[in-house]
């Protein structure tokens, strides 16, 4: 299923000077489109596989990434694509690892599969922009609430266009935070990590919970493992841009389109409290 590239709004508001601002709205029309056709069809899936022991994809997924590569296709033809369902397109012929070259759309067309399958009103439509290797647009629309966060990478992070910035808690004891660890010790972390916060959550959507660290509704965001690049591409920017720190679990650089999918985790948080969680996780 496609449908015509939507033009997207006027650049106005706070992206009227960015460079991506074009981008961005693009990305918020498409999103809003995917939101539509998924939220159409929610609680009433008709067919569901597996992916994985864990891991579940429906037939709305595979109709929300055909929507969004082709309007992309309409609109960018030039540019490279990684999605979820269907993995790599049109990248630099004859070259490896050409993700990290020129401009990538990267889409999940349904992060928090499993909720939605279920009818839990938890999951997002994620999609990025990556020029030369790094994020510099992203947006991660909320159907069930309406919602949609957005970041260039010269400019704010906002929530249905209104600015947003991340949590300013002193207190790490007063933090609320997004927490799925896994791994060797994960007990013994997971029980560190809890006594030194208020309270942890575990929501099911990664981008959805990493975008809600732009503004606040999550202090951090600790993930340890099971990323891939369309979990993290818009909803990694839009912490960032929001003020929060963003790494890698083991503290490297939080963004490698090229990183093997499922292979990674992040930690997302105010930069006072940020090395202090990775300890008490690490």
């Amino acid at each position: 299923m496609t449908l015509d590239a939507p033009a997207g709004p006027p650049v106005t508001g706070p992206y009227a000077g960015s460079r991506y601002g074009a981008d961005l709205a693009f990305a918020r029309a498409l999103a809003s489109q995917a939101g539509e056709l998924i939220m159409d069809r929610y609680e009433r899936v008709l067919s569901i596989s597996h992916k994985s022991s864990k891991d579940v994809v429906t037939e709305v997924d595979h109709l929300s990434e055909e929507l969004i590569l082709g309007a992309i296709r309409a609109r960018y033809p030039d540019d490279g694509i990684l999605a979820e369902e269907s993995g790599e397109h049109h990248v630099i012929p004859g070259e490896d690892a050409s993700l990290g070259r020129g401009r990538t759309w990267v889409i999940d067309p349904i992060d928090g599969t499993i909720n939605y399958a279920n009818g839990i009103p938890f999951f997002c439509v994620a999609i990025g922009l990556v020029e030369d290797g790094m994020p510099v647009a992203g947006v991660v629309h909320d159907p069930a609430r309406g919602e949609t966060f957005g970041a260039v990478a010269d400019g704010p992070a906002t929530l249905d266009d209104r600015p947003i910035t991340a949590s300013a808690k002193d207190k790490l004891s007063d933090y609320v935070v997004s927490l799925a660890l896994g791994g060797k010790g994960v007990a013994t972390r997971a029980r560190a990590t809890r006594r030194a916060i208020r309270v942890s959550r575990n929501m099911g959507s990664a981008a959805l919970s990493l975008a809600y660290v732009a503004n606040g509704r999550f202090d951090a965001m600790i993930q340890s493992t099971g990323l891939s690049a369309w979990d993290v591409a818009a909803a990694g920017l839009i912490a960032i841009r929001g003020g929060a720190m963003v790494t890698a679990s083991d503290g490297r650089p939080w963004f490698d389109i090229t990183r093997p999918k499922r292979e990674f985790g992040v930690i997302a948080a105010p930069p006072t409290h940020h090395e202090e969680l990775r300890r008490l996780v690490s």
